[in-house]
């Protein structure tokens, strides 16, 4: 699956991982906001999300971050959609 079929995949679920401030000075529509420092708290709720999970953040080093670690901890359905922007442009 490429990332702009996931990012527009019916099912995606959109997650950023900046910090809430971040968050709230702009994301991508219908996105969640997991900031990155309280991810390994909710691998669980990662691996009950919709997938795919499309991760963001500003630039995508956050998020390749937060991918690597879900990864190693057996969550599925992963790609990293790099900064909320681009992700922002793939959506449709």
């Amino acid at each position: 699956m490429t990332i702009n079929e996931a990012i527009n995949h019916p099912a995606a679920t959109i997650v950023d991982v900046r910090s809430e401030d971040e968050f709230a000075s702009g994301n991508v529509p219908g996105s969640v906001n997991i900031p990155l420092h309280t991810v390994p708290d909710l691998v669980e709720d990662f691996k009950n999300m919709s997938q795919p999970i499309v991760l963001c953040c500003l630039s995508g080093g956050r998020s390749g971050q937060a991918l690597i670690y879900l990864q190693a901890q057996g969550v599925e359905g992963l790609h990293n959609g790099g900064g909320y922007s681009e992700v922002l442009i793939h959506k449709m």
